[in-house]
């Protein structure tokens, strides 16, 4: 059986669409399984990629539909409809039985249409919106099947709900089959391989990683989302002042003038350089604690099962939380924020 996911963003949906492919690789252990993926959270499915100990991915294909867009606003036609084609013909050079299109827009269901299907290939997708995500109802006239799903589904069941419908499975149960994300030695290889990058050094960074750091990921695309500065400033000295680096990673100009604002106010805080997402797969698991808001890289630590507080300010956390490890601990709700005290206690229970 040759099987092709799509799921194309953001991060945080990437990540949590990860444990599909263990779910079908139980059911279908030498399938050919391809995943489609936006080109710049390609690197997030790379430890998944088949290696010679066990089958996971066995083909990324990248697509750029974000910067083809941009491309075309700015007339530049051919080189985007250059790769278009070339991007067209390798989904292409692999026949598909069966598609799972967990995303449930017109993009993701219009690259089912573009892949090579067999006869009577199976197009799986979702029914119908859940709370608080996006959904287009005409993306349904691209499957074959809609999958009803419960309105009010965390992120990582709603996925594996339409991989186990295509094998004909009722949903998995949380507690008897908790999601996996990546390898189980995963996180331990990045642990072991940490002195041996040079992206990970301090000229690179602007700190030593070999010293006990906590990451806090304050900033989000949406300003509802953030916890205010005042909070991280608070809490920011009180890790500061048990000797551990408070690190203030940024992902855009303005984000960078936030973290250089709380900075300020927080003895030794650092603002680090500007690092990709494979050198946050390490920082991460290398960090004391990682402290965010709701966003791509705070779910990272969640899933690789690190020490994580995610802070829950204007999105309920029933949605995406880490409930598959007790190293994660989830504070707040929508309109809720977590008050300093909680995200205290929190820092208690897991690093004393």
């Amino acid at each position: 059986m040759n099987i092709l996911l799509v799921k194309l963003s953001s991060l945080g949906d990437v990540l949590h669409n990860l444990p599909i492919v263990w779910d079908l690789r139980k059911q279908y252990p030498n399938a050919q399984i391809d995943w489609v993926v936006e080109e710049g959270y390609a690197s997030l499915l790379d430890p998944v990629k088949t290696t010679d100990s066990f089958k996971g991915i066995d083909r990324v294909i990248p697509l750029a539909f974000r910067r083809w867009k941009n491309s075309l606003k700015k007339g530049e036609f051919v080189h985007s409809i250059q790769e278009f084609l070339a991007f067209k013909k390798e989904i292409q050079e692999v026949q598909y039985d069966l598609i799972i299109e967990t995303q449930g827009l017109i993009k993701s269901a219009y690259v089912t249409y573009l892949a090579d299907k067999s006869i009577n290939a199976r197009i799986i997708g979702l029914a119908n919106q859940t709370e608080y995500s996006g959904y287009e109802p005409l993306a349904r006239k691209f499957y074959t099947e809609s999958i009803q799903v419960p309105f009010r589904c965390h992120a990582v069941d709603r996925s594996r709900y339409l991989a186990a419908a295509a094998s004909d499975l009722p949903p998995p149960d949380r507690a008897q089959a908790p999601p996996q994300f990546y390898p189980d030695t995963y996180l331990s290889s990045l642990q072991s391989e940490i002195g041996t990058r040079k992206d990970l050094s301090i000229n690179s960074l602007g700190f030593d990683i070999h010293q006990p750091y906590v990451l806090c990921f304050h900033s989000t695309a949406r300003e509802a989302k953030r916890w205010s500065n005042e909070h991280w400033i608070v809490i920011g000295k009180e890790l500061s002042e048990r000797g551990i680096q408070v690190v203030l990673p940024w992902g855009n100009p303005e984000e960078k003038i936030i973290s250089a604002q709380l900075a300020k106010q927080i003895p030794q805080a650092i603002v680090p350089g500007s690092f990709s997402i494979t050198t946050a797969f390490y920082l991460v698991a290398n960090a004391k604690l990682t402290i965010g808001v709701d966003t791509g890289l705070t779910h990272l630590a969640a899933i690789l099962n690190c020490p994580t507080i995610e802070l829950y300010c204007d999105s309920p956390h029933w949605k995406a939380e880490g409930y598959w490890s007790e190293q994660v601990i989830n504070l707040g709700d929508t309109q809720v924020p977590p008050s300093i005290e909680e995200v205290r206690q929190a820092i208690g229970r897991l690093i004393g």
